[in-house]
């Protein structure tokens, strides 16, 4: 069974750091690609940064140069640094998996960032 399971949400301050953390299952983590999306309401689920398990990164836009996506092999577990924060990276962030095709959710984690 894919499980991930997302953690570290919060409310932080504008310029602040946040680590968010998905533990996923095995399988997924060793040959899928995992990643990070997120979503606010009213608006579209988007991504915001994916990893390969050949390790190949991709960032939106919106977060280049200021979170970081990372994996850690040996626990299964995917992180996502942000640094820099601000209010408009405030959403739901969901720990997304693709396995041959098919989409895994976690159950998301909230980040706020007040104006």
């Amino acid at each position: 069974q894919v499980q991930l399971v997302e953690s570290g949400g919060g409310l932080v301050q504008p310029g602040e750091s946040l680590r968010l953390s998905c533990a996923a299952s095995g399988l997924l983590f060793r040959i899928g690609t995992i990643g990070w999306y997120r979503q606010v309401p009213g608006k579209e689920r988007e991504l915001v940064a994916t990893i390969t398990s050949r390790g190949s990164l991709n960032y939106a836009d919106s977060v280049r140069g200021r979170f970081t996506i990372s994996r850690d092999n040996a626990k299964n577990t995917l992180y996502l640094q942000m640094n820099s924060l601000k209010p408009e990276d405030t959403a739901v962030y969901y720990c997304n998996g693709n396995l041959f095709g098919t989409l895994y959710w976690g159950q998301g984690t909230q980040v706020t960032v007040p104006s």
